[in-house]
């Protein structure tokens, strides 16, 4: 039996929409979850990671608790690391108008110049098909991971999700783990919503506009 955790950081208190989609959040046999609370968003992820190694986890569920999620997110992620991957999102928006962008990366980079400044950044991925493909970073609001993944990352760079200057600490995760050779996707039918001043979802997103 696959053993799962669900991984909730959060500052304090959860919006009763995400309480209720993680009620209803279909859960197979194996699956424990913890909240960790009122610290820092990379180090609260970094806590999480570091429990499920050592209670010998083989999977984290990453749920954000500003999130709305279909009842099968889990269960479709699940099937989608089942034929061998080791780092999976669902599709969700940014949430601050009027801008709205899926959070998702086709391509990122991050570069230390000569004068000690760093350049860094990352495409949005938009016109991406109805189902799996292969993207360079998403954020972690819905993302399933192997544990063995988050183990190997750990020991090769020793912090998992410390920023890197001009990077989130989801991005940081995903540059660390890029540049290992891993392998990310976004399985866009695991369509979530992003609590803000409304609930964010895919058609909110804005067209994108080549300079």
């Amino acid at each position: 039996m696959i053993k799962t955790l669900i991984g909730i950081p959060c500052m304090s208190m959860v919006h009763t929409d995400f309480m209720d989609s993680f009620i209803k959040l279909q859960k197979p046999p194996g699956t424990s979850y913890t909240i960790i609370k009122n610290t820092l968003i990379h180090d609260s992820r970094a806590i999480i990671a570091q429990n499920a190694i050592e209670a010998g986890f083989d999977r984290v569920f990453w749920m954000d608790s500003d999130m709305i999620f279909p009842p099968d997110a889990l269960m479709q992620l699940s099937a989608d690391m089942d034929t061998g991957l080791e780092f999976v999102s669902g599709l969700y928006t940014s949430r601050r108008p009027p801008n709205i962008r899926p959070v998702a990366y086709r391509r990122m980079w991050y570069e230390v110049k000569e004068d000690n400044t760093y350049e860094a950044g990352a495409e949005n991925y938009y016109g991406y098909p109805e189902g799996l493909s292969e993207v360079e970073a998403t954020g972690f609001g819905c993302c399933l991971t192997s544990v063995d993944l988050l183990k190997r990352v750990g020991d090769k760079w020793g912090a998992m999700f410390q920023p890197i200057p001009c990077m989130g600490e989801d991005l940081s995760f995903c540059w660390r783990a890029k540049e290992m050779g891993v392998k990310m996707y976004l399985d866009s039918r695991v369509k979530c919503g992003h609590i803000g001043e409304y609930v964010f979802t895919e058609k909110d997103c804005t067209p994108m506009h080549l300079d």
